[in-house]
């Protein structure tokens, strides 16, 4: 299937790039007064069924919008089709300016800019010129929907000097015929969780399993709700949900399966990790996951989050104040984040309550009792192993207070064992080993 789409879209691509590149010299041939030359019609992508054609005709895209698409994506096809802006103006010795344009750090090639866009759609009409300005605005669909951007070269000089930039998952759209999947690093701080297990994993106490079908709920009918039935008017896209409780509990267990369950993908942010104490960094980096976010349809799970929604002491000094800022624009993007957002904390208590109204549900992941933890040593041990005959699990599970993390890490040491001992037994000295080293990391000692 992957192969079939990347060679729909080449095929589709192929054409775009001939009527690009007829177009770029029909202009030039114009423009230095050579012979008038009409423009070439843009393919037809009527009958199309390439990614790249369905993404074109979903947004109904004219010619003009397409030239700039194509602009953005040449870059990473076809580089030299951009080689034709490289004439040197005799007068001046130098590029021409109206071509726009700038040469990356190590992309050789010429880096189309707005004023690219702006010669090859309006040249010297400045009408023209004006209604393009309009394309990189904030209500089109390019900015809307997080499609390509003009990226500001500073503040000082002109909109059309921005470089135009395509979004990774259009990249990977309009050439794999798939979305892209970003992965934690420097200018993405976020990293895609998912889980092999299934719900008849998770253990919860009633009330939460019943706050968490809520979710289910939202995520399978929330546009409905949204559209159909007129909610939209009132209630703000998207669910927001505060997960507390000690860790090992299932709180990143339960995210991953909302999303396998639903085909979301789910990205962990580690606020602990992105809180920076350099003014403005921390927003630039939040803002790196919303905006790349947005028209995603993904889950953003916040670890640790009372590591910016902790509670906070009178602002007695600039960095306090710029840090209350730095929570406000947070709750901001998360409110108006369209999909779910979850925060996760270990402790309830650290979370300033005044955060709480802005959250539809908040779960609290309690550490299993006896009934829960037997059930979970029950579905921990590979079904080949067999317990030799003192151990028993009952004893274990109502005599030892532990959250399934630690109860999976027991059974990794006791497994790991076995395997050093060449059997498939699992011992009850092995099990209070590795329950002794779970307490140990906690600081407390185990009772015998």
């Amino acid at each position: 299937m992957g192969t079939q789409l990347m060679a729909a879209n080449a095929a589709t691509l192929q054409e775009e790039l001939e009527w690009f590149r007829l177009l770029a010299a029909a202009r030039m041939q114009q423009y230095f007064g050579e012979t008038a030359v009409e423009d070439p019609a843009p393919p037809d992508l009527s009958k199309d069924t390439s990614v790249y054609a369905q993404i074109v005709q979903h947004y109904s895209m004219d010619g003009a919008e397409r030239i700039i698409l194509l602009l953005a994506l040449i870059p990473h096809i076809r580089p030299q089709l951009l080689d034709i802006f490289y004439i040197k103006n005799a007068t001046y010795d130098r590029g021409f300016t109206e071509f726009g344009g700038i040469k990356g750090q190590h992309h050789s090639g010429f880096l189309p800019t707005g004023e690219t866009a702006a010669f090859l759609l309006a040249t010297n009409n400045l009408q023209q010129r004006f209604a393009l300005v309009t394309l990189f605005g904030p209500d089109h669909f390019f900015a809307k929907h997080q499609i390509l951007k003009l990226i500001p070269a500073s503040a000082e000089e002109p909109l059309l000097s921005g470089t135009l930039s395509l979004a990774p998952e259009y990249l990977s759209l309009f050439t794999q015929g798939v979305t892209h999947q970003p992965d934690y690093n420097i200018h993405f701080p976020a990293k895609r969780i998912e889980t092999s297990l299934e719900w008849d994993d998770l253990v919860l106490e009633a009330h939460a399993m019943e706050e968490v079908a809520e979710m289910r709920t939202w995520i399978e009918h929330g546009q409905t709700l949204l559209h159909d039935w007129g909610m939209k008017r009132k209630i703000k896209p998207g669910y927001r949900s505060l997960f507390y409780g000690p860790p090992g509990t299932g709180k990143s267990l339960t995210a991953s399966l909302l999303g396998k369950t639903f085909n979301l993908d789910v990205y962990r942010v580690d606020l602990s990790l992105i809180v920076s104490k350099f003014v403005g960094e921390t927003e630039k980096n939040l803002a790196q996951v919303f905006d790349r976010a947005a028209n995603q349809q993904w889950i953003l799970f916040f670890d640790e989050a009372d590591a910016l929604f902790g509670k906070r002491t009178q602002t007695s000094s600039s960095h306090d104040r710029y840090a209350n800022q730095e929570v406000a624009y947070l709750l901001q993007r998360i409110e108006d984040f369209p999909g779910m957002v979850i925060l996760a904390t270990n402790m309830k208590a650290n979370i300033d309550d005044a955060f709480s109204r802005r959250f539809q549900s908040m779960i609290y992941f309690a550490v299993p009792g006896p009934e829960q933890r037997l059930r979970l040593w029950e579905q921990a041990f590979p079904t080949h192993l067999q317990l030799e005959e003192k151990l028993n699990l009952k004893d274990i599970a109502g005599k030892y207070e532990m959250a399934g993390g630690s109860i999976i890490n027991v059974t990794r040491y006791s497994c790991l064992m076995a395997l050093k001992r060449g059997d498939k037994t699992i011992l009850l000295q092995d099990v209070q080993a590795g329950i002794r080293k779970e307490f140990s990391k906690e600081g407390k000692t185990m009772s015998n």
